[in-house]
């Protein structure tokens, strides 16, 4: 295992505020504002550094800066490892637990770290090994009695609040690394769990690691456990040195509480610019604003302690020695586009199986086809057969872009906290994900063809029903990637739902059926239609130019001149094919580029705000 010296000096991070209004892009309503401003520090291998602060403090923003995951606003300053850069040779080395636990709920803790190891660990280990590495991890993290739970979620019941942020931890030190960081490893447990967490991360930095994370407000038994604490205020540093010698150091500039009290409420106390009763008898200090207390103290820092920091900070410059000549090369991936794939692909499907295969989806398929069946039985008129074929293609739009839409959205947060991590290829996990939804975005539409086509009397052909089902399943797979594009584009659900039904309304709309003249102004719409183009190929799979119809008494006409077929036609099957083609990979496509835009840029503002409109109005119609 490599040891790691990580040092910080005059960390500067500032972020432009967005002002609300429609033209957030406008140099006048940016405002540059100040997260960290000059933050410096040194951790080394066997050390666990504290950083404390009260909330907006920067706490979050300095941890995410030094594991290398700020990926907006302007950072300033030097962060070295080992005196060197931030590189992918110290990505695979550093662990990074979120404070939030991001688990897949109806996985076992046996399972996500086995799919974990398999991702994380390089292609020189066996699965075998990689298998073991895992169990291995559950022993030493005392998990051995719930490694078969499943993690559960808000509305599962799963394994407990202390247990999941163990598994959190068990995650990251799958690769052993030399250098982990924890945003709020205890939040929302109890005292006894927090110190059990504390306690392992203690160990695990007595064995050559270097351990940095934020903490809120610890107990006296935690506070004493830290190596080194640092202390932040609205980004400025107000202490950094030795757990035990925080007291004194305040004590020595005038601020000391009366009564014995926990350190860390007494530190968050200053850092709000508070002083309370009892230390302001004791200090005889007057009352003050509690921005007067924080400039005194963050003067106090710059006075007494950083210089000595300084100093600090080039003695370990001096001592390291760089020798890049013993550097190793690394892949950028630690496993091959295949295997990440495959494992992908599993994990994909263990999680989604109960919901891919739900009762109430195959339910609700079953329901309305047997009401279809039931509803055009053994139909003899052309108008009613052409308004099933209408409703095919409706509800197998509807249906599956629905679905699609809740793809991406819901998994955003994992899909951004295993990406920063280097896990895979957005690729490989893109192609998982859509190929792991085929099976039943596949398999509900043919149930449904094979129960509606022969109850209600289509043409009784095994050809005509293939082309038919054929044409659906296009259908089907064009829809859900525009639900896909959308998705991954809006990551509001909300305003998503209400820009696709919008989008597919439109295309319902200049389908052919509804309206058959379409004035030119706004006929642009039906040349982007996915309905027209399906619809145009599942008349052809029940109509053919040249067969007739009876039109009268005695008399029969061209089915081509019927006049819900005329305005679609039966000719340029190959185009309604290539169209839809395009659409196919089309959507795919945004969708793809939508995600790379995740954990690397800003949201995309304008549209979520354009489909936040749309909302809004929406909703006022509604009332009205």
């Amino acid at each position: 295992m490599l040891w790691v010296i990580l040092q910080f000096e005059d960390v500067v991070y500032k972020i432009k505020l967005m002002k609300e209004g429609w033209f957030k892009n406008s140099s006048k309503s940016q405002e540059e504002k100040t997260i960290l401003n000059g933050v410096s520090g040194i951790v080394s291998p066997g050390e666990m550094l504290a950083i404390l602060g009260p909330s907006g403090s920067g706490k979050t923003t300095l941890l995410t800066g030094l594991g290398g995951r700020l990926v907006n606003g302007h950072l300033d300053g030097a962060i070295t490892y080992n005196n060197k850069p931030f590189s992918n040779a110290m990505k695979r080395n550093t662990g990074f637990v979120t404070q939030d636990d991001v688990h897949y709920p109806h996985l076992t803790v046996s399972e996500t770290l086995v799919f974990t190891a398999l991702l994380r660990l390089p292609k020189t280990f066996t699965v075998e090994e990689k298998t073991a590495h895992a169990e291995a991890i559950i022993t030493q993290l005392g998990l051995t009695k719930c490694k078969d739970s499943i993690i559960g979620g808000p509305l599962l019941r799963g394994i407990s609040g202390g247990e999941r942020k163990r598994l959190s931890i068990g995650q990251e030190m799958l690769i052993n690394p030399s250098l982990l960081f924890l945003d709020e490893p205890t939040s929302g447990l109890d005292s006894t769990t927090a110190l059990r967490i504390v306690s392992t991360l203690r160990d695990l930095a007595k064995g050559g690691r270097t351990v940095v994370m934020t903490i809120h407000q610890p107990s006296s038994r935690l506070f004493y456990m830290f190596d080194k604490v640092l202390l932040l205020s609205e980004g400025n540093p107000l202490y950094f040195g030795r757990g035990e010698d925080a007291m004194g150091y305040f004590s020595g500039i005038g601020f000391s509480p009366l009564v014995a009290m926990n350190p860390s409420d007494f530190l968050l106390d200053l850092a709000n610019g508070i002083l309370s009763d009892d230390l302001r008898v004791l200090t005889d200090k007057p009352r003050e604003d509690p921005a007067s207390i924080k400039q005194t103290l963050v003067t106090a820092f710059r006075t007494n302690l950083a210089e000595n920091l300084k100093e600090q900070l080039q003695e370990s410059d001096d001592q390291q020695v760089a020798d890049k000549s013993h550097e190793k090369k690394f892949d950028q991936w630690s496993n091959t586009w295949w295997l990440q794939f495959s494992v992908l692909f599993r994990r994909g499907m263990k999680e989604r199986k109960h919901e891919s295969f739900s009762g109430l989806k195959v339910g609700q398929v079953l329901v309305v086809a047997l009401l279809c069946g039931l509803l055009w039985w053994r139909s003899n008129n052309i108008q009613d057969k052409i308004g099933l074929l209408f409703f095919y293609i409706n509800f197998w739009e509807f249906f599956p872009m629905f679905q699609a839409i809740f793809t991406f959205p819901q998994e955003r947060m994992m899909l951004e906290k295993e990406r920063l991590s280097g896990m895979y290829r957005l690729s490989a996990y893109f192609m998982a994900r859509t190929v792991g939804d085929l099976p039943m975005e596949l398999v509900l539409p043919t149930i449904f063809t094979v129960i509606t086509y022969w109850m209600a009397g289509l043409k009784p052909s095994i050809v005509s029903f293939c082309t038919t089902l054929l044409s659906l399943l296009y259908n089907v797979l064009v829809s859900q990637g525009l639900g896909l594009a959308i998705g991954a584009m809006v990551t509001d659900l909300k305003s998503a739902n209400t820009l696709g039904s919008v989008i597919m309304l439109s295309f319902t709309l200049v389908g052919g059926y509804f309206v058959q003249h379409v004035h030119s102004f706004i006929a642009w719409i039906k040349y982007v239609s996915i309905t027209q183009y399906a619809f145009k190929l599942l008349l052809g799979s029940q109509y053919s130019p040249g067969e007739t119809y009876l039109c009268g008494a005695n008399a029969t006409c061209l089915i081509e001149d019927f006049p819900s077929i005329k305005t679609i036609g039966l000719g340029d099957k190959c185009i309604s094919i290539a169209a839809l083609a395009i659409m196919l990979l089309g959507y795919r496509f945004l969708a793809y580029v939508a995600l790379m835009r995740i954990g690397v840029t800003k949201k995309l503002d304008l549209l979520n705000c354009f489909t936040q409109k749309i909302v809004v109005i929406k909703e006022n119609i509604c009332r009205c």
